[in-house]
């Protein structure tokens, strides 16, 4: 709880005074609505019906100087005129109010806004790969706005409610304490029910908001992969897994509702109740002439104007419940810890030699992903890493860009440990084409220059020509401006892996990694960016993770990976000599095309005849 109002009082800064302004503003408001029935009870007891003046002396003196009582009751106006007045005072206070905590507020949540999003870039790749995107859209949407609204409306209130008891039970007392006491009756009951509410209403609004949170994510994920669902036709199952979801978040709004509903139905039921008491018991005696008219009417505003505002705080701590819940999730996050180097982190030369030696690797405790991996590269060598699923290939190519760090080893980028080298110094000499590339929806130009600040039309364009999609970007009705959908759904598989790999190809890294990504690509197109990467001027080391003998018999070493160990490595020419994985793909790549070739081979005869 400490934590929360810390991190509250964190975001305020800057805000404090408008806060403050605000609550001056409201306590002056609530001042004003108090004078009005005294105001009232002046015209009714002492100008209309006769009464001695029962007020402050330096008051008494004000009206003797403008006449007396004969006076104000010959214009009646007068006192109309000052209800007026003080109206259009409290309706400017009221303004005052609400235009300091409506900016105070706006400003407050944009700070956290900033702050959240600032926190999620730069939190470590690993938590982005286990968190539920739809559920992190909730907590920076729908969280915030929880607090902006309570930040808004009902902070200020708080200072409203306090101001109006701590204001109106002394006036109360000094005008008659029987009616007092009676008017005050209900306030400790109300009060203690709404705290009562706040209390079970809070676990209820967690429910509610963690349900909501899972619905976002059900709506994202089938969003984004509607191509898929419609692929299988698993249009039925997602509706029923979207229904599902949606019940639950029925069912728990549905109690929250019903929590409202008897705060509100019993509150009322309370207030009117001792409304009606105040009214018969003060109709009564001031018939009998035990308190005047005018202080029955006093009472009968002043009960509305205290009992209104301590039920209201029923609603007050409701919110403030939601909010409390909205910030709670809102810290989870702020609480995980970002991935920053070390202040003593190094920004090295980097020109492609890597040493592995010893690396162990693991996700989860005890299970190593790569075990005990030893091997050099040196500069503009190009390496190929075959291996099965799961064997660790693209968790090491992950550790060279420092999205993961290895558990024991070492692991050496031109003689400097890994470990040491500032992580986004790493990532702007470490390229990286993953195995599923994202395309933003923006033009194909944009999307490729999105390595690069400042990128020139030609450095695009010689980038796209090495990733062999210039020609085919030209096709496009508006070539380079074509716009790529969302994710890049508008491209081929094969379209866009090439636009992926330019983009990387745009910015003249030293290592560059391509993670099983030339997969999407035909063998032609395949062969020749590779081509295309040996004839460059600036020639990178190359890591190239793939499953085509093609491709990796052109590699200067193949890595052989099996159960996470380096089983193999060594040229091709080397490891087709040698018992093992690497001779077994071979041997059966080999096979697949002499079939292929012996199939085409017969058509052809078969057409001759």
């Amino acid at each position: 709880m400490f934590d929360k109002l810390r991190l509250i009082w964190h975001f305020m800064r800057g805000n404090k005074i408008r806060y403050l302004i605000g609550v001056i503003a409201v306590g002056l408001a609530t001042v004003v609505s108090l004078v009005i029935p005294l105001v009232l009870r002046l015209m009714i007891d002492s100008v209309i019906g006769g009464n001695s003046l029962n007020m402050p002396g330096w008051l008494q003196t004000v009206i003797e100087s403008v006449g007396g009582r004969s006076v104000l009751a010959r214009n009646l106006w007068f006192g109309s005129l000052i209800i007026v007045v003080l109206t259009v005072a409290r309706g400017l206070f009221l303004y005052l109010k609400g235009k300091c905590s409506a900016i105070a507020s706006e400003s407050m949540v944009k700070k956290i806004r900033e702050r959240l999003y600032d926190h999620l870039q730069n939190l470590s790749y690993d938590y982005h790969v286990k968190a539920k995107t739809g559920d992190l859209i909730q907590r920076c949407t729908s969280d915030i706005d929880t607090i902006r609204r309570f930040f808004a409306i009902q902070f200020i209130e708080i200072g409203r409610a306090l101001f109006m008891v701590g204001a109106v039970l002394p006036i109360m007392l000094m005008l008659n304490v029987r009616m007092a006491i009676i008017s005050m009756a209900v306030v400790p009951i109300i009060f203690s029910f709404a705290v009562i509410f706040f209390i079970k209403v809070r676990s209820a609004f967690q429910l509610s908001d963690e349900s909501e949170g899972k619905l976002s994510t059900v709506l994202q994920e089938n969003l984004t992969g509607v191509r898929v669902v419609r692929a299988f036709a698993r249009q039925m199952y997602e509706i029923d897994k979207f229904d599902h979801v949606n019940s639950e978040f029925r069912d728990l709004t549905y109690r929250l509702i019903r929590l409202l509903a008897w705060y509100w139905s019993v509150s009322d039921f309370i207030c009117l109740l001792q409304i009606g008491t105040v009214l018969l018991l003060g109709a009564y005696w001031a018939s009998r002439g035990v308190i005047t008219l005018g202080t029955f009417f006093v009472f009968s505003s002043y009960v509305g104007m205290l009992l209104w505002p301590v039920r209201q705080m029923g609603r007050i701590l409701t919110d403030m419940g939601k909010a409390l819940v909205s910030l709670g999730r809102i810290q989870e996050i702020l609480k995980e810890p970002v991935e920053v180097s070390a202040d003593i982190s190094l920004k090295p030369k980097i020109n492609g030699d890597i040493e592995f030696k010893n690396v162990f690797f693991e996700y989860e405790r005890g299970k190593p992903i790569l075990k005990n991996v030893s091997f050099k590269v040196k500069q503009g060598e190009t390496v190929a890493i075959l291996g099965p699923t799961g064997s660790g290939k693209s968790s090491l190519v992950h550790l060279l860009q420092g999205l993961y760090d290895y558990k024991s080893g070492s692991v050496k980028i031109n003689g400097v440990e890994l470990r040491d080298i500032n992580k986004k110094w790493l990532r702007k000499n470490v390229g990286i084409v993953l195995q599923e590339p994202f395309l933003f929806s923006k033009s194909v130009k944009d999307n490729i220059g999105l390595a690069q600040h400042g990128t020139k039309e030609a450095e695009v364009f010689e980038a796209a020509r090495t990733a062999a999609i210039h020609d085919v970007i030209l096709e496009f009705d508006k070539g380079y401006e074509t716009l790529v959908g969302e994710r890049g759904v508008t491209l081929s598989g094969g379209e866009k892996q090439r636009v992926a790999i330019a983009r990387v190809l745009i910015k003249k890294y030293p290592i560059l990694i391509f993670d099983d990504s030339l997969s999407a690509v035909d063998t032609e197109t395949d062969a020749a960016i590779r081509r295309a990467l040996k004839e460059r001027s600036h020639r990178a080391t190359t890591f190239i993770i793939s499953h085509r003998i093609t491709t990796l018999s052109e590699a200067d070493t193949v890595l052989v990976l099996e159960s996470g160990e380096l089983v193999q490595s060594g040229t091709h020419e080397e490891l087709i000599q040698k018992t093992g994985l690497y001779r077994r793909v071979w041997n059966l790549q080999n096979a697949l095309e002499e079939k292929f070739e012996h199939e085409l081979e017969d058509d052809r005869k078969s057409e001759k005849l």
